[in-house]
């Protein structure tokens, strides 16, 4: 037991949050291993120390080990036999304790401590009627969060440790008889391949499990709402949970699904068509309005009216930059405000935002840097740009606003056309783990048209995406197949 003790000691650098405690027991030697900060030391004293000492004043039977006494009668929750070191080791990182018992003996106790916090409500994702709850860093928190509303044996988990350090532990939930089997097998694999030493978000595994790392666009969704995990499930994809991150990820994700939000089913339909056509136009507007903008004011001038030119050129004609040049001006600045903004403390940030838009702005125009056309383009495609949560499609049309901008620079009119045929084009190749990820409209799906842009009845929807479920499922029906 002191061989195993100092080979501990050793491989852990004799750490000070490693606890040995050492017993007797009627000639048994008993040592107790936890580590201080990871397991609840009330725990500890209640359901093993106290345990342990009522077994000191038992009178056992002859046949009786200790280690069978105590196997049997410590009441926790969660106690395994340990065989191997490894085993060993990644219990006391797990917040178990240890008994070894006579050296050869060794059990595992659960006594986690609970570092995390509580259910918090959503932040990055508003909830407007829906659940206020949302996911935490605790990896039993957000399976039990999806669990409870969704209460069925056909829910399957299957688990991994990554990073060879971190030993992160990463789930992949789905559902059994709706989810694709070739899907399910992509994203194993591509779990399984991961070689890191740590996994401290689920930001890492979106990175390497994502097919087209070039592209701008997000094939993977991360959501920090279990209602909207709960939709994508039943609808046949893949959610995966990581432990320390709350953010779960959805596979896959197409594009039509960053202009839904889980708020859509829970009011009327009416109502959520507009705000999904709203949507859309500020899609729209965000990428192509200062590409526009500048086309028509540097070379394609009959495209306006001769009052709106004349008003544009009476605005420039004291600004010593091109238009480009101006509204890249701008642009980098929006983009430095909100940055500081979203790094700033809540109490600090509004004020930051206010003198960066009305002071900043205003005294741009005084000095002739920009003129006021120009913040109003930047502004209105800049704000069009954030009604939408997903930071990775966010970035997608900042970077594409850029590239038409420079486009239209150089051809006009025509470099916006030669623009919108780019991103059309890249959009229609682009897959999420092999599905075409302008479904439903490219491939045309008939059926999926009824919740894509306009929202039908729900209880209308007779069939499941073929592209995600198995052939010809049919939505409400119980399967117990397999």
């Amino acid at each position: 037991m002191d061989e195993l003790e100092e080979k501990l000691k050793i491989d852990t650098g004799n750490s000070s949050d490693f606890i040995y405690k050492k017993i007797i027991i009627k000639g048994t030697n008993i040592m107790l291993v936890f580590n201080d900060v990871l397991t609840s030391s009330e725990n500890i004293n209640q359901f093993i120390l106290k345990n342990i000492a009522t077994t000191i004043d038992d009178n056992l039977p002859i046949n009786t080990s200790i280690y069978n006494r105590l196997f049997n009668t410590l009441p926790g929750n969660n106690i395994k036999k340990i065989n191997t070191y490894p085993d060993l080791l990644d219990s006391l990182y797990n917040g178990y304790a240890i008994l070894i018992i006579d050296k050869d003996n060794i059990m595992a106790i659960e006594v986690r401590a609970s570092l995390d916090r509580g259910i918090p409500d959503a932040t990055s994702e508003q909830s407007i009627q829906g659940p206020k709850d949302a996911f935490t860093e605790n990896f039993n928190k957000n399976l039990g969060l999806i669990r409870k509303r969704l209460k069925s044996n056909k829910l399957w988990l299957d688990d991994f440790n990554i990073g060879s350090i971190s030993k992160t532990k990463v789930g992949i939930l789905y559902i059994k008889n709706i989810a694709e089997d070739k899907l399910i097998k992509e994203v194993t694999d591509k779990l399984n391949k991961i070689n890191i030493d740590g996994i401290i978000d689920s930001g890492y595994i979106k990175e390497m499990i994502s097919n087209d790392k070039q592209n701008f666009f997000p094939t993977i969704m991360a959501t920090e709402r279990p209602d909207q995990v709960s939709m994508a499930l039943l609808e046949g994809k893949i959610a995966i949970i990581v432990d320390n991150s709350p953010y779960v990820l959805i596979i896959p994700c197409f594009l039509i699904d960053l202009f839904h939000t889980a708020d859509d089913y829970y009011q009327k339909q009416v109502n959520i068509s507009f705000i999904r056509i709203i949507r859309l136009l500020a899609f729209i507007i965000a990428i192509f309005v200062p590409a526009y903008y500048i086309a028509v004011t540097t070379h394609n001038h009959d495209a306006l009216s001769l009052d709106l030119l004349i008003n544009f050129a009476a605005q420039r004609e004291m600004v010593p930059f091109p238009a480009l040049v101006e509204a890249l001006l701008m642009s980098i600045t929006f983009e430095i405000l909100r940055e500081s903004d979203t790094r700033m403390p809540s109490s600090m940030g509004t004020a930051v935002s206010i003198l960066g838009g009305l002071v900043l702005g205003d005294a741009a125009v005084s000095a002739g840097i920009v003129s006021p056309i120009m913040i109003i383009v930047i502004a209105i495609s800049a704000i069009s740009g954030l009604l939408f949560s997903e930071v990775e499609l966010i970035s997608a049309i900042r970077w594409w606003r850029f590239i038409l901008m420079f486009l239209a620079t150089i051809l006009g009119i025509y470099g916006v056309f030669i623009g919108t045929l780019l991103l059309i084009s890249k959009l229609a190749s682009l897959k999420s783990f092999g599905k075409p990820y302008l479904t439903p409209f490219a491939p045309y799906l008939k059926s999926e048209q009824q919740d894509a842009l306009i929202k039908y009845n729900k209880t209308k929807k007779k069939y499941r995406n073929p592209y995600l479920t198995k052939t010809n499922l049919v939505r409400g029906d119980n399967y117990q197949e397999d």
